[in-house]
C-alpha cells in the first residue's frame, strides 16, 4: 500500500531500475516542473543520508547533481524511443509527459502525442514547493490556462486531440479550477499544495532545510514526530472539491465531464473590473476552438481522448524472446538461444526484463539463467533496462541507448566474425549508452559514441574508446576505457571510478577537472580491479587491444590514469573512520 502508482523518470534516473518501472500504473517522463523549468537541480551531500544514497544508488555523504535535460531526449524522435522503451518493461503502465506552460509548449503538444504518449501534463507556473529556486517560482513559467489553452488549440487544429489525455496542475483549490480548466481541455487535474495544506503545511518555504516545523519535508525524526496529518482530511477535502464542481456543472448544464471538456465557448471575460490595465486585457485567444486543418475520420473533431495510441508492442522481437524464456521464468531451467536481430528491433530485452522484474523483483535470476547470442545490427535501446540473470550478447554493431537502466543484467557487444577493422578504432555503439544504469556490467570491443556512461550509479563498463561528454553526472559504478575519449571526459562525476588508458599522455586535456582527480594506480587493489576487468573483457568479446594490454600488463598500467571524484574520494576514506568512531561509542 505504499507504493506510489506513478512513478517518474526525470532527467537524472535516480533509482529508475526495472524493478521501479514495473510497479506502477503510470510512468511521467518529467520533462521539466512548473517552479523549476528547464533546471537541474543539485542535492548537497550533507543532505545525502543512508536512505536517500540508498534509493538512488548513491554514496551517503556525496552531492548528486541532476542535469538540465534527458540526455536520451534531444528530439520528437528521442522522446518516442524512451516512450516505447518504457512501455516495453511496462506494457500495463499509460506513459504521460510532463511539460511546462510556456508560449510554443502546443507545438510540443502536438510532437509528445505524435511520439504516441498517452497523457500530457500542462504545468503551471504557481506550483512547487518550498525548496524551489525563488527566482524561478516568482519569474519562471506562465500560468497553466494559458498553457492548457494553447496545447488544447494545437491538437485541436492538428487533429490529434482524440488520442492523448491533458492534464494540468498548478496551484489548484477549489471545484472552479476544476471546472475552468475542464472547460479549457484538460481531462485530469493535479493537487498538490492544496492537500499539503490541509495535511498541516504551513508554507514556511523551508523545505530545503530540512527543519520544516510540521514534520511533512523533513527527514529529521523529532520534527516527523509532529505531523498530524491523517487521510480523512485528504478524503473531506475532496469531497468538498467534487461537490463544487457538480454545482457548477448543474449551473452549466453539463451531465458528464466528457460533455464539459473543450467546451471553451461556454467562459466568458469579466467584465466588471475597474482597473484600468485589467480592462486593456483580451482574452479571446484562450476561449478559441478551431477546427482542424485536414479532417480524415470524425475523430479529428475530437475534443478530447476516444482511442489509445498504438504503441506497436505487438511486433516486438520480446514476445518471442519471452516463449523462449519460459523454462527459466517457471521452472528456473537455464535458457540459451541463438538468434538473428536487425535495427527494426528496438528495446530488445526490455519486455522480457520487466516480465523478470514483476516476477522476482530486482534480485532477478541467477546469473546466465538467459543467455541470448544476437546476430546483425541491433536497433535503439539494446539491452534497455536488462536485468540480473538475463546476458544479452550481440555480434555486429547496435545503435543508440544501449544498456539504458540496466539493472543488473549483462550486455556483451563485439565485432562480426570476419571483420575487417580495426574495433579500437571503430564505432560498434551509438550514443548515450548505460545513462542511468543502476547495476550490472557491459563489455564493448570497440568504441561507443558520445556521452557514454552518463549518470551511471552503478554498472561496470568496459569500452575501448569513447566519444565526447563520457562519464557526465555519473555518480557510482567502474568505466574503464582501453583507448582515446573525447572532450569533456567526468563533467560533472561526483562518484564511481574510471580508469583511461592514456598511451598519448594528453587525457587530462581532454578531462572536466571541476570536480574530480586524476592519479596513477598507486594504489594495489585498484591494479587488481582494473586487471579483472580487462581480464574479462577479453574472455566475454575476444577483444585483441585487452590481450594485448594483458600481455604488456607492467607497462601499461602504467599508462593508466585513475579518474576518481574528490568528494567521493574524502567519503570513502571517512566511512572507515566514521564505523570505527560508532563501534567504539557502542564499547564504550
Amino acid at each position: 500500500e505504499r507504493n506510489s502508482a506513478i512513478k517518474q523518470v526525470a532527467s537524472a534516473r535516480f533509482g529508475v531500475t526495472t524493478e521501479y518501472l514495473v510497479n506502477a500504473t503510470e510512468l511521467q517522463i518529467k520533462i521539466a516542473q512548473g517552479a523549476k523549468p528547464g533546471e537541474g537541480g543539485q542535492l548537497p551531500g550533507h543532505k545525502v543520508d543512508e536512505i536517500i544514497a540508498r534509493t538512488r544508488y548513491a554514496t551517503p555523504g556525496v552531492s548528486l547533481i541532476s542535469p538540465p535535460p534527458h540526455h536520451d531526449i534531444y528530439s520528437i524522435e528521442d522522446l518516442a524511443q524512451l516512450i516505447y522503451d518504457l512501455k516495453n518493461v511496462n506494457p500495463r503502465a499509460t506513459i504521460s509527459v510532463k511539460l511546462v506552460a510556456e508560449a510554443g509548449v502546443g507545438t510540443v503538444a502536438v510532437g509528445v502525442a505524435k511520439a504516441h504518449a498517452d497523457l500530457i501534463t500542462i504545468s503551471g507556473d504557481s506550483g512547487g514547493t518550498g525548496a524551489s529556486p525563488l527566482s524561478s517560482i516568482k519569474h519562471a513559467g506562465i500560468p497553466w490556462e494559458l498553457g492548457l489553452a494553447e496545447a488544447q488549440q494545437t491538437l485541436l487544429l492538428n487533429g490529434l486531440r482524440g488520442r492523448v489525455r491533458l492534464q494540468t496542475d498548478g496551484q489548484f483549490k477549489t471545484g472552479r479550477d476544476v471546472v475552468i480548466a475542464a472547460l479549457l481541455g484538460a481531462e485530469e487535474f493535479g493537487f498538490a499544495t492544496a492537500p499539503l495544506i490541509v495535511e498541516g503545511c504551513v508554507m514556511m518555504r523551508k523545505c530545503h532545510l530540512n527543519t520544516c516545523p510540521v514534520g511533512v519535508a523533513t527527514q529529521d525524526p523529532e520534527l516527523r514526530e509532529k505531523f498530524a496529518g491523517r487521510p480523512e482530511h485528504i478524503v473531506n477535502y475532496f469531497f468538498f472539491v467534487a461537490e463544487e464542481v457538480r454545482e457548477l456543472m448543474a449551473q452549466l448544464g453539463f451531465r458528464t465531464m466528457d460533455e464539459m471538456i473543450g467546451r471553451a465557448d461556454v467562459l466568458r471575460q469579466t467584465t466588471s473590473h475597474h482597473d484600468s490595465k485589467t480592462r486593456l486585457l483580451d482574452l479571446s485567444a484562450l476561449l478559441h476552438i478551431p477546427e482542424p486543418a485536414s479532417v480524415t475520420s470524425s475523430d479529428d473533431h475530437a475534443r478530447h481522448m476516444i482511442r489509445a495510441q498504438n504503441h506497436g508492442l505487438a511486433d516486438a522481437m520480446d514476445h518471442r524472446l519471452i516463449d523462449l524464456a519460459e523454462p527459466a521464468l517457471v521452472h528456473g531451467e537455464r535458457v540459451a538461444a541463438i538468434l538473428p536481430i536487425r535495427n527494426v528491433n528496438r528495446a530488445v530485452g526490455a519486455m522480457l526484463s520487466g516480465e523478470i522484474a514483476r516476477r522476482f523483483g530486482h534480485a532477478g535470476l541467477p546469473d546466465d539463467s538467459i543467455s541470448l547470442r544476437l546476430t546483425g545490427s541491433a536497433g535503439q535501446s539494446f539491452g534497455a533496462f536488462a536485468v540480473r540473470g538475463l546476458t544479452l550478447e550481440l555480434h555486429g554493431e547496435a545503435n543508440d541507448y544501449v544498456g539504458k537502466g540496466l539493472s543488473g543484467g549483462r550486455i556483451i557487444i563485439r565485432p562480426p566474425k570476419g571483420a575487417k577493422f580495426l574495433p579500437n578504432e571503430t564505432v560498434i555503439i551509438g550514443n548515450t549508452a548505460l545513462y542511468g544504469a543502476t547495476c550490472g556490467e557491459a563489455f564493448f570491443c570497440g568504441v561507443a559514441g558520445e556521452r557514454f556512461a552518463v549518470r551511471n550509479s552503478g554498472a561496470t563498463a568496459v569500452v575501448e574508446g569513447v566519444g565526447d561528454h563520457a562519464c557526465e553526472y555519473m555518480t557510482g559504478g567502474t568505466v574503464v576505457v582501453l583507448g582515446r575519449t573525447g572532450r569533456n571526459f567526468a563533467a560533472g562525476m561526483s562518484g564511481g571510478l574510471a580508469f583511461v588508458l592514456d598511451a598519448s599522455g594528453d587525457f587530462a586535456t581532454r578531462c572536466n577537472r571541476a570536480l574530480v582527480e586524476l592519479d596513477h594506480l598507486a594504489e594495489k587493489a585498484d591494479q587488481i580491479l582494473l586487471k579483472q576487468l580487462i581480464e574479462r573483457h577479453a574472455r566475454f568479446t575476444s577483444s585483441a587491444r585487452a590481450r594485448h594490454v594483458l600481455a604488456h600488463w607492467d607497462d601499461a598500467v602504467r599508462e593508466f590514469v585513475r579518474v576518481i571524484p574528490s568528494e567521493y574520494l574524502r567519503a570513502i576514506r571517512s566511512a572507515p573512520e566514521e564505523s570505527t568512531r560508532q563501534e567504539s561509542g557502542r564499547h564504550g
